[in-house]
């Protein structure tokens, strides 16, 4: 019986010994606890387990972090080390950290820094007398602005010297100095103007009827408002019609004909090459003065006329 109870305690201590060798230990340390204002050191955080492990992200009060170095594995444990310093002197503490190993949270100590500041030995300093604020060179972004706001003062200034002065100048400089001439009057002036060129008499018969079927056409669509210049000889010769059956014109069937002969005329040589001996042209000549004196439009009759 002895034997076997001790054979118990033995196991029971053995087991217990190894439960014990297994318990997870997190340390912190630091190489110094105390520095100068400025000075640096090292943070070290240290756990015996390389699975499972959260490390905490440290928070200082009255110290600052430099710099933190990558997490080393070294013989089975885990190494976070930080580089730490303070600008303020005093005594501030690195709080406990928690670690969490295997989702079961373990406290770090906290350590106590104290952080001096630097003696002066004012003897040995020499003094010199207090310098007035020296002002900064001036450079482009402090005129940047007003360079801004200058060029847009010079745009809005010359649009509108542009749009108010020198485009208005050229309108009225563009505007004809002379009065246009009623619609019947400009094609008589035009008639007697292709006269003097001697167009035909000189074998230029195709650009002879040219103009002259032209003056025809820009005093339709002057006198009566037809589209004349757009429209084919066809097209003009019906419309003419239809406005002579509604009495919308003042001419006669005569007129119509006589211009329907001119215009197929003019297109035969235009197109065709058709060459008109020289009687022709000259009455043809005729026929477009006649059209002109008798195609016209209805006379409006005022109100006092009917009274």
């Amino acid at each position: 019986m002895e034997e076997r109870g001790l054979f118990l305690l033995f196991v029971f201590l053995f087991c217990t010994c190894g439960l014990f060798g297994q318990n997870p230990v997190v340390k912190s340390q630091v190489e110094t606890s105390n520095i100068r204002i400025g000075e640096q050191f090292n943070y070290r955080i240290s756990v015996n387990e390389t699975k499972n492990v959260i490390l905490p992200k440290l928070v200082l009060k009255g110290l600052e972090i430099i710099d933190s170095a990558k997490i080393d594995t070294l013989d089975n444990m885990l190494i976070q080390k930080y580089v730490i310093t303070g600008f303020d002197s005093g005594s501030f503490y690195i709080p406990q950290q928690q670690v969490f190993i295997k989702n079961q949270a373990y406290l770090t100590d906290s350590l106590l820094i104290n952080v001096a500041t630097v003696a002066i030995d004012t003897t040995l300093v020499k003094k010199y007398p207090i310098k007035s604020i020296k002002k900064e060179p001036y450079v482009f972004d402090d005129f940047k602005m007003y360079i801004y706001l200058l060029l847009a003062a010079l745009l809005i200034i010359g649009f509108w010297i542009y749009w108010f002065v020198i485009r208005k100048r050229r309108i009225v400089e563009d505007e004809p100095t002379y009065k246009a001439l009623p619609p019947y009057e400009e094609a008589i002036y035009r008639l007697n103007e292709l006269d003097e060129k001697l167009l035909w008499q000189n074998n230029k018969v195709k650009e002879y009827y040219s103009e002259l079927t032209e003056i025809i056409r820009v005093y339709i669509e002057r006198e009566l408002k037809v589209p004349a210049l757009e429209k084919t000889t066809d097209d003009i010769v019906e419309t003419l019609k239809d406005f002579h059956d509604s009495a919308s014109i003042r001419t006669s069937k005569e007129t119509i004909l006589k211009l329907k002969e001119l215009l197929q005329e003019a297109d035969l040589v235009k197109f065709a090459k058709s060459k008109p001996l020289a009687l022709e042209i000259e009455e043809d000549r005729k026929d477009a003065a006649y059209i002109l004196a008798n195609l016209k439009p209805k006379p409006v009759i005022k109100n006092d006329e009917l009274e």
